[in-house]
């Protein structure tokens, strides 16, 4: 069989069939698909693809246990997120899972040709979005620890203790100083961090628990 030959994981049906007739529109590609990350798998043991596009909300195994499964037997195979889901969990389990890109199903058809190309180079397609929120997860750390090198030892222990919800009171009989000490570095952190609150305090520097 000749061209790029790809393998179309996806539940609902009319995105799949639609999917599936788009991809085989190209003379250089030839797509079988399915609606089950088990049965597909079950195909791919017997003749595994060049490709696999991949949603991350499928019945019995989730597109990221059945990535996961799928590098794990065939690590040679591109896997291509395509889903609905833009939140940060759901890139990076997909990404650890072993996904070599991510797309938004909003994604036209010339993007997912070209994102099927890229994969097959070495490359690793993200629709704008992903790759912005995937950039930021990089630069979020160093900006942080900048903003906790501005901050003294005791400063930044003190900020610790405010992140695990303790009271002046008790931070003060916990690092044995006075409730004004406490107040007064408390103070020193707000000027250098520029903020005006306990909550914005630790939003800045990574410290908020929810």
């Amino acid at each position: 069989m000749d061209g790029i030959k790809i393998i179309l994981i996806e539940d609902h049906d009319e995105y799949r069939n639609s999917m599936n007739f788009l991809l085989n529109s190209n003379p250089d590609m030839f797509c079988t698909s399915y609606s089950n990350g088990r049965q597909a798998m079950e195909y791919i043991q017997q003749s595994p693809p060049d490709v696999v596009i991949m949603d991350i909300n499928l019945p019995e195994w989730s597109g990221i246990e059945c990535t996961r499964k799928i590098k794990l037997a065939h690590p040679k195979i591109q896997v291509i997120m395509c889903t609905v889901y833009e939140d940060d969990e759901k890139i990076f389990d997909a990404l650890k899972a072993g996904a070599n890109g991510y797309l938004l199903k909003r994604a036209s058809i010339s993007e997912i040709f070209d994102a099927i190309s890229q994969v097959l180079h070495g490359g690793s397609p993200m629709s704008p979005a992903i790759a912005r929120k995937v950039v930021a997860s990089f630069q979020q750390p160093q900006h942080v620890a900048a903003e906790l090198d501005l901050l003294s030892t005791r400063e930044n222990e003190i900020l610790e203790l405010l992140s695990q919800g303790l009271r002046i009171k008790e931070i003060a009989d916990q690092i044995f100083v006075s409730v004004n000490t406490v107040r007064t570095h408390i103070r020193h952190i707000y000027e250098k961090l520029q903020v005006q609150s306990r909550v914005e305090a630790l939003n800045k520097t990574g410290k908020a628990k929810y």
